[in-house]
């Protein structure tokens, strides 16, 4: 049976025993059921269309949790550092890439009011040859002083004494396995040799930090060893000044006072600006942020297009019985309402299987690469969004369809 013929036929407007219309809400449930049972007579079509609409469920889902990615694994290293305020040099653009200042700046720092302690922190990218294979590849190593507890990560704790030890650094567990077997090799042999830049140090343990898009893996070392791998490097200058505040101390008045004494050699950021720094040069000055912008983009109008196909090809397919409801008295608007009730459903039925399969394409792909990448409420939220706005626009670019569903010609 036709799923027009289920509507209740209602005299036409204007005449004794006209009923009176029915309210928004039950019009548009109405509407809804009607979209369901012609969006369910072809089967068919429903399926491709709910494939479609699961498909760029995936792409936006994919392309929009690579960017958080991006974006949580550049700010990692910043997040995991005890520190209120940071003093960085203006030219940096990056943590992976900075540019140094001078050492005195961070003893400066201790004269301001506020101030508990400030500490610096060493950052270079650095050779590191795979115990395994003899193969090197680029290793980001991070120098700090041990004692002043800059760094706060898992793992960290029960290898900080031996990061005292000359040659001796700690292998970050969650690198790439380009790196080779290293949390293996430790666990069998213990303490080993392995070689960084052009010197022999002993990895003594593991810690969990996570590669980036900027460094596949970490190794981290005391502030003397730092200087042994990075000898060119001059004792005077570092990367960055991890400053902690005095308990009650304001933040932004502690930032203005180091503001006011210290050279514009140097600048001083609270953690959300420094986080920030960071993801706005992935994000502005490197084109992988807008690829993945680009790409869910990319996503949408492949799925408005193939659910408007859908439903211009189910709009034409029945035009003598929308003519129908419109000789019957329905409105161009009810008929619009059905049209964009199908829209909604499609939007519903792929997007929860978009979802699950996102859900287990991030556990794999962070299995992979070593990635943050975690499904979120807030990003399904958004997704759901976007799906359901993509559905609604191809809903209103096929109801135009509509107006060939004319009684004058149909009949």
């Amino acid at each position: 049976m036709n799923a027009l013929t289920e509507l209740r036929v209602l005299p036409p407007p204007g005449t004794r025993e006209a009923p009176k219309p029915p309210g928004l809400a039950a019009s548009t449930r109405l509407a809804v059921r009607l979209a369901w049972r012609q969006l369910r007579s072809e089967k068919a079509r429903l399926a491709s269309a709910i494939a479609g609409v699961m498909f760029a469920c995936m792409l936006v889902f994919m392309q929009l949790g690579f960017r958080s990615a991006l974006f949580e694994s550049a700010t990692t290293l910043i997040g995991a550092m005890r520190a209120d305020l940071f003093l960085m040099s203006p030219m940096t653009l990056a943590s992976f890439r900075p540019e140094p200042i001078p050492r005195a700046r961070v003893s400066q720092a201790l004269a301001v009011e506020g101030v508990a302690a400030a500490a610096p922190v060493y950052l270079a990218q650095s050779s590191f040859r795979n115990p395994a294979t003899g193969t090197r590849r680029t290793i980001q190593l991070i120098g700090f002083d041990v004692e002043a507890g800059v760094l706060d990560l898992p793992g960290l704790a029960s290898v900080r004494e031996a990061l005292k030890q000359p040659d001796s650094f700690a292998f970050d567990a969650r690198s790439r396995p380009e790196f080779g077997p290293v949390t293996a090799m430790l666990a069998e042999r213990g303490a080993f040799p392995v070689q960084i830049g052009n010197r022999d140090l002993r990895v003594v343990g593991t810690v969990e930090l996570g590669s980036s898009f900027g460094a596949d893996g970490n190794a981290v070392v005391s502030e003397v060893n730092f200087r042994r791998v990075v000898s060119a490097r001059k004792a005077s200058l570092v990367d960055l000044g991890a400053i902690r505040l005095r308990p009650g101390a304001d933040l932004l008045a502690t930032q203005a006072a180091l503001r006011a004494i210290l050279p514009p050699d140097v600048g001083v950021l609270t953690q959300a600006e420094l986080r920030a720094h960071e993801r706005r040069y992935w994000e502005e000055a490197t084109p992988i942020g807008f690829i993945f912008s680009f790409g869910s983009l990319m996503g949408l109008i492949v799925g408005m297009v193939i659910v408007y196909q859908v439903l211009f090809s189910d709009i034409a397919g029945h035009l003598k019985e929308y003519a129908t409801l419109k000789a019957l008295g329905y409105s161009s608007g009810y008929l619009g309402r059905v049209v964009l009730g199908a829209a909604g459903i499609l939007a519903v039925l792929g997007f929860v299987p978009g979802t699950v399969i996102s859900s287990i394409l991030y556990g794999v792909v962070a299995d992979a690469t070593f990635l943050p990448l975690n499904m979120t409420v807030e990003r399904a939220a958004w997704v759901l969004v976007m799906i359901f706005g993509m559905c609604a626009a191809a809903g209103l670019l096929a109801s135009r369809k509509l107006r060939d569903a004319n009684p004058a010609d149909m009949f």
